[in-house]
């Protein structure tokens, strides 16, 4: 009898790849747009955009999804599954994901190319360094910190304060060790001693320029906006002033160039960027999307944690940027998550699942679905249609999937579909690649949430009261004096980018479902001036995230035959 694959890994190596010359050219992509990185992947050039200037645009979907368990629910997944089954289904469909950290990836979350019978392939690579974009992020980051250093070190002609540098450094592992610490110790000829510390790559400034960047051009103009500090008197010091905006585009000019890959199924996925979803934007290339929709029928991309988060930045900050308009949003939910929404159940990342949540349990899980249901209204604030995909378990009772399809259709959504794309792949996901067809093909009503003109403070309340629930906003001093310094400065026309907890609809990770009466309190407001974002920090958010006791890599090997193991 033949055993099946069970692990992430072992499905990926089950699966004999085509050829990826072959998947470009089935997308439409010419030999001279491409540049190979072995069989399994390429980069495609940015000239392609010149010659489909013209082209129709494809469907443009979002999956998005409820406010998620540390464990995820699942998006990710359902992105692939999505296009896989519409390809199935007989449409020309690309999936367009963020490439992970390498912080999760040997932490605690795992990889993100998918999962089970959906999945973006080799998933190794993926998971690991893929065509060195990040690496190229890290570098031109920590070129500009070095910049910075030796200009200080060199005299401050600029009259830099030391107290106002913001620009730390970034490695792509999870080092809580550095997160704070003291630089240019050892003497005089080592630099200035100073504070400062590191974050992780994906929370870079890079990673949100990249991934909102249209041309080489526009990489070149928003990296030289960078601010990095402010002089004495308050002035923005930028990376042109610093001059080193060149060489750091220099080293970011092929990271701009999306990664093609496949699916399981050998349909065409971009993997590019990576910009974290609680910090930054959270959502994958403009670049990537602008090719895609116009060499495919349906372009399938993600969007960072739940719809009050990478969903809202996506239509804010990402669709006003690149001119594109959602013709669909897909809300992923799982019955685990809606259930643990009634705080009745604690899911905790890296331990055993509470084995009560995978009992049939009708009562918490209508208390919890209050989560979708407020999520649902926030992707249809935005005039959007929009589909619930039920990421099915094993577990689910079918008088479980009819509540949370009751309670979907009533609260809005068009359409509310089981998917098993784990266990199936494609063709689990066939029913919700018909109501996803069907549901863009309804008219649009796409509009923003606030007006760029708006003062600061009313693009936040109203992130907050609208998207949230929150009864209110209260400003520490420091986000006071940021706001007035901002706007006086110029930057108040930007948009807003929240940084706050992916764990609930509030700034509170301990507030589950949907909550109401609270009051969001804004510490601080920080400044992106090249990605082109203001981003208020609710509560205590880390930039470098921590080890758990047992990290995933410590699963991580090489395999006799000298391949990875261990990665999932």
């Amino acid at each position: 009898m033949t055993t099946l694959p069970t692990t992430d890994l072992a499905i990926a190596r089950s699966v004999t790849l085509r050829p990826i010359a072959d998947v470009a050219a089935d997308l439409g992509l010419l030999p001279d747009e491409t540049e190979p990185y072995g069989r399994t992947k390429l980069k495609v050039r940015l000239e392609v955009l010149d010659r489909l200037r013209d082209a129709p645009l494809g469907k443009y979907i979002d999956v998005t999804a409820i406010t998620p368990t540390p464990l995820g629910e699942g998006k990710t997944t359902t992105t692939v599954g999505l296009a896989q089954g519409l390809c199935r289904i007989g449409k020309r469909a690309l999936a367009a994901v963020r490439q992970p950290s390498l912080g999760p990836v040997f932490g605690i979350k795992g990889g993100a190319a998918g999962g089970g019978w959906a999945q973006i392939v080799p998933m190794e690579d993926i998971n690991l360094h893929l065509t060195g974009d990040m690496h190229a992020v890290s570098l031109a980051h920590n070129l500009c910190a070095a910049f910075l250093d030796n200009h200080l070190h060199h005299g401050n002609a600029l009259g830099i304060d030391l107290h106002s540098i913001f620009w730390r450094r970034v490695v792509d592992v999870n080092d809580r060790a550095l997160r704070a610490i003291v630089s240019g110790l050892g003497g005089k000829d080592n630099g200035i001693p100073r504070e400062t510390g590191f974050d992780i790559t994906s929370a870079s400034e890079l990673q949100a320029v990249l991934g909102l960047s249209t041309s080489l051009a526009d990489l070149r103009e928003r990296i030289g906006r960078i601010v990095v500090a402010t002089t004495r008197d308050g002035t923005p010091v930028t990376t042109e002033d610093l001059k080193v905006a060149g060489a750091m585009a220099v080293l970011l000019k092929d990271a701009l160039m999306p990664n093609l890959l496949q699916t399981l199924e050998g349909g065409p996925a971009f993997v590019h960027t990576g910009p974290f979803g609680n910090i930054a934007h959270g959502n994958s290339s403009i670049i990537a999307d602008q090719i895609g929709l116009r060499l495919a029928e349906y372009v399938v991309t993600e969007s960072g944690f739940g719809a009050d988060l990478g969903c809202e930045k996506f239509m804010n900050i990402k669709c006003r940027v690149s001119g594109l308009r959602p013709d669909a949003v897909v809300l992923v939910a799982t019955i685990r998550a809606l259930k643990a929404h009634s705080g009745r159940y604690r899911v905790i990342a890296g331990r055993p699942l509470d084995p009560r949540l995978l009992e049939e349990d009708l009562e918490s899980l209508e208390i919890g679905a209050a989560n979708l249901i407020k999520q649902i209204e926030n992707v249809r604030i935005f005039g959007v249609p929009v589909v619930v995909a039920i990421n099915r378990f094993t577990s689910d009772t079918p008088a479980e999937i009819a509540l949370v399809r009751r309670i979907a259709e009533q609260a809005g959504a068009d359409a509310a579909v089981t998917a098993d794309h784990w266990a199936r792949g494609g063709a689990g996901a066939e029913e919700l690649a018909e109501a996803v067809v069907a549901a863009a093909e309804t008219p649009s009503k796409f509009r923003f949430l606030y007006e760029l003109e708006w003062p600061v403070k009313r693009k936040i309340e109203t992130i907050a009261t609208q998207i949230y629930g929150a009864a209110g906003v209260a400003y520490l001093p420091a986000a006071e004096r940021a706001i007035r310094a901002y706007e006086r400065a110029g930057y108040g026309g930007l948009p807003i980018c929240m940084a706050k907890t992916h764990l609930s609809l509030s700034h509170d990770p301990s507030l589950l479902g949907a909550p109401r009466g609270f009051t969001v309190t804004v510490r601080d407001v920080r400044l992106s001036a090249g990605a082109g974002f203001l981003f208020p920090l609710l509560g205590d958010m880390r930039t470098m995230p921590g080890l758990p006791r047992i990290p995933a890599g410590e699963a991580v090997d090489l395999d006799a035959s000298g391949e990875p193991s261990g990665l999932f």
